[in-house]
């Protein structure tokens, strides 16, 4: 495991050793996996700036392949200041205190800056809100961000603002719960009506080998786990007569239906992956559900008005239980339907 050689003014320099499970793994990958504090892209900043090296001979290639029992430096730079820049923009804080901030993330709003959207986002957001207490790790000052919600996905989030809370955040979150109180779950609405009550999808996630966008269900992927559990089914237009109850008969009537996703896992796009790879795509996700779109006709004309209103995946983060990172204290916060899929719920429910 990754540890703390020598603390100094700058930069923090920090040592491991690959071991066999990732051995062979690309340099940036198997550095995220070691030294869970970090992400990714900061750990192949690091190597791309030359801040990385093996036994001593600097090595800038993210793609560089390592063997088990390689000694690893990297040469973390002190914090600097802010970036991104403060921007004054609403927050729904549900929960915060001197170490972490919950909130509650609307749809159409960007976690952190990327090419197309460098100000605007929920980073900018909190370095305003939070200022100079927030975290230092890697070496720029900024929100301990240790999960995501994409664009248009709404609900709950977690967020560190302290270098403390942020390590022991992202060890919780390294851990997907196996040890630990944290649970994440999601309201998602589907296309169709799977065939058993409850399940489990196993599929390993990796980059889409020609839309770089996207992710897709693909073996030697990293390993993903998504539980879920059928909360309400909805019949099309012509023969619904309100919400089959769970355990009813199921067969070719269902047109659509409400899962209640649970991760055992935090890959990029897991649920919408997961659930368009059994065959049950989120309604509205034109990403991952394009073939679905003809459907549509099979709601009730209410049903495709609040579909049509609602533009993005019906995908929302309802639950997050999360170890507090000070106190130990299991915390359990929940968040409602927004507006625009309470709605559709609704038009669901009455055909």
């Amino acid at each position: 495991m990754s540890k703390v050689e020598a603390e100094v003014d700058a930069p923090i320099v920090r040592t491991t050793r690959i071991d066999v499970t990732n051995g062979g793994e690309r340099l940036d990958r198997a550095l995220a996996a070691l030294m869970k504090d970090l992400s990714r892209s900061r750990l192949k900043a690091l190597i791309v700036a030359g801040h990385v090296a093996i036994s001593g001979r600097t090595i800038c290639d993210p793609s560089h392949r390592v063997n088990a029992g390689d000694d690893i430096t990297v040469a973390v730079p002190e914090a600097a200041p802010a970036e991104p820049g403060p921007e004054n923009i609403p927050l729904a804080i549900v929960y915060e205190d001197a170490d972490i901030v919950v909130i509650d993330k609307p749809r159409g709003l960007v976690v952190h800056p990327a090419a197309g959207n460098w100000s605007g986002t929920l980073a900018n957001a909190l370095v305003a809100h939070c200022g100079a207490t927030l975290s230092g790790i890697g070496g720029v000052r900024r929100p301990g961000i240790v999960h995501r919600l994409d664009k248009d996905t709404t609900g709950l989030m977690v967020v560190a603002k302290n270098d403390r809370a942020h390590r022991a955040l992202a060890a919780q979150f390294a851990d997907h719960g196996r040890t630990g109180p944290l649970q994440r779950g999601y309201l998602a609405f589907v296309w169709g009506l799977p065939d058993r009550p409850k399940g489990v999808i196993d599929k390993p996630i990796d980059r889409h080998p020609q839309a770089r966008d996207r992710m897709t269900v693909r073996a030697g992927g990293r390993e993903a786990i998504t539980l879920w559990e059928m909360l309400e089914s909805y019949p099309a237009a012509a023969a619904q007569h309100g919400s089959a109850p769970i355990g009813a008969k199921r067969g070719g009537g269902g047109v659509a239906s409400l899962l209640d996703c649970r991760l055992k896992t935090g890959r990029t796009h897991q649920i919408r992956v997961h659930l368009a790879a059994i065959g049950h795509p989120l309604l509205g996700d034109d990403t991952y559900g394009p073939g679905f779109r003809t459907k549509t006709a099979l709601l009730s004309e209410a049903g495709q008005t609040a579909l049509g209103a609602l533009s993005r995946q019906a995908l929302h983060a309802y639950l997050l239980t999360i170890q507090h990172p000070a106190t130990g204290t299991e915390m359990v916060f929940r968040s409602e339907l927004p507006s625009e899929l309470a709605r559709l719920r609704l038009m669901l429910r009455a055909g």
